[in-house]
């Protein structure tokens, strides 16, 4: 009885311990999806690596438009916007509505997908 809860409670404070060093969040493999899903066929999270979109590692925090060597569109070139969440967040909503010109080809995300795909970028972004 007794080496079951000392294994139970050295379970819990394994967990614990990992969780305050850097793992992934709970949420992150839903956010994952949401970025297979809706980002993996036009971007990467691998640094440099730019497919029709450029990378998105480090996106969360970073000036618009200055990834280097990917060609931006105008109106994102002339912005002057940062990829704060909140920016991320109305972007993702609409994004030619949010900045008519934009390259990007896409209708849209629901608020629970964006928030998941944003904390995913922002986790992604830090590793």
């Amino acid at each position: 009885m007794i080496s079951r809860i000392l294994g139970g409670l050295l379970l819990s404070l394994a967990a614990d311990i990992s969780a305050s060093f850097g793992a992934e969040p709970d949420s992150s493999a839903q956010g994952e999806r949401v970025f297979r899903n809706q980002c993996q066929g036009c971007h990467s999270l691998e640094p440099g690596v730019h497919i029709a979109g450029p990378s998105l590692h480090g996106v969360v925090g970073r000036n618009a438009g200055t990834v280097a060597d990917f060609e931006y569109s105008a109106p994102l070139q002339q912005a002057q916007l940062v990829w704060t969440p909140e920016v991320l967040d109305r972007f993702l909503a609409a994004p030619d509505d949010f900045l008519p010109g934009t390259r990007m080809v896409f209708w849209g995300l629901d608020e629970d997908s964006r928030h998941l795909l944003i904390d995913y970028l922002e986790w992604v972004g830090k590793r």
